[in-house]
């Protein structure tokens, strides 16, 4: 495992704080791998730190930008790839459960932000649209919420659940 940055003590020198997330970076990077990074880190600090992009990359499918959140995986596609998910986390072809799914019912903003098209205003908009309109009966109902078109539920729905 490649690692970098530390754990904080806090002042309580028994007690220690974890501000550090553990990363899978896969795709066109010049060092795959997973990767331990300090928690207020972003995915272009992680694929920089994957020693960062191949000339291949489909450098468009990616939110560089976006924050790391604890065991993501950041898939860099190649140039032309189709892939069934096109953004910074990707499950495995076949291997999402029920459990993988990103529950839009009860998931917080930093959860929402890990499907590909939502970041932080997308995310509050789901939560307000769930606090003033109750839980969604469907997963289609997401395209209610504003800012949530069919091409961004059409890349997010094998990863979302209202279970």
């Amino acid at each position: 495992m490649k690692q970098t940055d530390e754990n904080v003590v806090s002042k309580d020198s028994s007690l220690q704080l974890t501000t550090t997330v553990v990363v899978d970076v896969k795709g066109q990077v010049a060092l795959p791998g997973v990767y331990t990074l300090s928690a207020n880190k972003r995915v272009l600090d992680a694929i920089t730190l994957a020693g960062g992009l191949l000339p291949t990359a489909d450098e468009r499918m990616l939110n560089l930008a976006a924050k790391l959140v604890d065991e993501m995986v950041i898939y860099v596609p190649t140039e032309g790839e189709q892939t069934p998910f096109t953004g910074t986390i990707a499950q495995v072809p076949g291997a999402t459960s029920d459990s993988d799914l990103i529950n839009i019912n009860t998931s917080d903003e930093i959860e929402l932000m890990t499907l590909s098209g939502i970041g932080p205003s997308k995310a509050k908009a789901i939560i307000i649209y769930r606090e003033e309109n109750g839980l969604f009966q469907s997963i289609e109902q997401l395209k209610e919420v504003s800012g949530i078109g069919d091409q961004t539920f059409e890349a997010i729905k094998d990863f979302i659940s209202i279970n």
